[in-house]
Formats: C-alpha cells, structure tokens, sequence
C-alpha cells in the first residue's frame, strides 16, 4: 500500500462527507443516464496492463491467428488456465501458461519462436500452441450451426465429437458454464471503444463504504468481529460490493477482472480504480479503492490510517473496472 494524501478540502468537513458524495454520485449517474444509449459492446484490443508486459505481444499477435479467437478471447483462456503463471502445474499434469496436458502438447505443441524445440514450459511456445489449437479445433467445427468462437470453446472442453454430435455446445453444464465464462472473461481483457454500461448495484456498494469511513485499517481485514472491523483496500472492495450481492476475489489485482475497464474520463460512482509500480502488468497491482466522483475514492490505505478519501490522480494509479455480476462470477477461484 501507498501512502496517500488525505483530502483536505476547507469547504467540506468529515461531518457533511457523505451528502456530498451522494450528490456527486446523483449528478455523474444523471450524466451517465444520457450517456447510456451509447453504452455497451467494443472491440477486443487487449484492455491496458491486462496482459502482462511480457507476453502481450505473444498474445496480441497470435490471438489473431484465426476468426474463432481474438486476443482478449486467448488472454481469458491463459488467466482462466494458469493466471499467466508459466510454471503453473495442476493434479491432473496439466503443465505452463496454456494448462496441456502432455498428450494434447505432443500433437498440438509448436515451436513458436523457431528455436528448434517445442518447450511447453515457454510461453513463447506455449502461447502460440494455444492460439494454433484453438484454431485446430474451430476447423473442425467449422460446419456446425451457431457461435464457431463458442462451438470452439465447447470443443477445447468437451471435444469436437461432442459438438459435432449435438449441432453445437453440448448440454453438458460443466461445457456450458466454461463457454459462458470465457465469453464473459474476455469482456475483462478487452478495450471497449464505446462507453461502459453504467453499474446497477454501485451506489448501494458506495453506501456500504461510506459507512466505514474512519475505521482503522487492518492488513488482511475483512471487516469480521474478531477483526474489531476493520479492513485492508481489498477487503474494504470486496464487502461492500457482497453486500449488494457481488462476490468478488479476496486480491486487488484479481478484482481488476471483475468487469470492462472504463477510461479515466469515463469513470463513474463505483468503479474500483487501481495502483500499481508497474504499469505495464494488472498481476502488480497492490493498491484498489472505490470511485465515488470528482476525482475521490474511498479506500482503506494502509497501517496507521482510517479508511478515508483519497485523490485517484497519482503516478501510481493503474487503470478501473466497473464491476459486473457475471465478471465477478466468471473470474476462477485461485490462479
């Protein structure tokens, strides 16, 4: 955590704190309500920092490898499957940043920075391998009816057969819910062009949020009894927005795929706004608070402070996320 410049603000007092932050909130909800019409849908660059800086070029390139795939699809699968984590190794031997199990690399592992050798442990290997085999798999339902991104998915999990034999994704529930995920995940890492639909559930979180102001900090604070209620920045996020019925992951840089990623022009009462040293990297993240107009989040800033108002304007600050329902739901329970 930083530490951060309190607000200071000679008209406004700890005391009328809260009526000016609803007003805040009514005035951009009203200017967003105009805005709302245009709102939705987008291209799928890779959002800024969502990728890690070492492997968005690998993404970038190869998750264009086909029509089936785009990047921001291909970094779902990778943070769905390892958290970017190159040595990621699972009880069921699936082994890197893709998750191949060793079977499925010796048919569809390629050597994708042209070294002479297929290391499923490189992710200049591996990335590529992904993108190829997702392809692969499209051609093979290439003829099915419906999504061919999402008759892809429900290969890459069931098998092609499966597809085939069905017309389409399967009526498999794991099949379906992995299909629904990363076609969900992938809203998280892509740049949308055109604004970001307003939060439904933003100003009962800010609620939430506004009534712990001046709570002591706690490193690893939940705000439980035993806790005396207290919260660390992640915990303070994710309590306030599980009182609106989000559960969202315990970690700041896991929150920030909750959800698209707003501009900071476009941010709204709400959206949870992130810091980091590396700006370049959403797994270096160490800092989130909650936006709540005019330039301010709430936050839970570090040992020693209250949770408080704090400036988002600062060489740290990394990027937002508009929380949905479906991103919290679709982000994996550990990477």
């Amino acid at each position: 955590m930083t530490v951060r410049k309190a607000w200071i603000a000679g008209t406004v007092v700890v005391g009328s704190s809260l009526s000016f932050v609803m007003l805040l909130v009514v005035g951009v909800y009203l200017v967003a309500g105009d805005l709302a019409g245009g709102a939705g849908g987008g291209t799928k660059r890779l959002a800024k920092g969502s990728v890690p800086a070492a492997y968005q070029s690998l993404v970038q390139k190869w998750g264009n490898l086909c029509p089936a795939i785009n990047p921001a699809l291909l970094a779902a699968q990778l943070y769905q499957e390892s958290g970017f984590n190159p040595r990621a190794q699972s009880h069921a031997a699936a082994q890197g940043i893709a998750q191949f199990i060793p079977g499925t690399w010796a048919t569809h592992g390629v050597d994708g920075d042209g070294d002479g050798d297929r290391d499923v442990w490189d992710p200049n290997d591996a990335i590529p391998s992904a993108a190829s085999y997702d392809c692969s798999l499209a051609s093979y339902v290439k003829d099915v009816p419906g999504n061919l991104t999402e008759n892809m998915l429900a290969s890459y999990n069931a098998g092609a057969y499966a597809v085939i034999k069905y017309q389409g994704v399967p009526p498999y529930k794991e099949t379906q819910n992995y299909v629904q995920v990363i076609t969900t995940l992938e809203k998280s890492f892509a740049a949308p062009e055109t604004r970001v639909d307003p939060s439904e559930q933003a100003a009962g979180a800010i609620a939430y949020a506004q009534e712990k102001l001046g709570t002591p900090y706690l490193w690893g604070g939940n705000g439980t009894a035993d806790q005396g209620g207290r919260f660390d920045c992640s915990g303070l996020t994710k309590a306030a927005y599980e009182s609106v019925g989000i559960k969202l992951p315990r970690v700041a840089n896991d929150q920030y795929n909750a959800g698209p990623h707003p501009s900071r022009e476009e941010l709204l009462p709400g959206d949870l706004v992130f810091f980091s040293d590396d700006l370049t990297n959403s797994r270096a993240i160490r800092h989130v608070g909650m936006y709540v107009g005019g330039g301010y989040m709430i936050n839970a800033p570090r040992p020693g402070a209250v949770i408080r108002f704090d400036p988002i304007d600062t060489p740290d600050y990394f990027g937002a996320t508009r929380v949905t329902e479906d991103g919290a739901k679709a982000l994996p329970t550990t990477v």
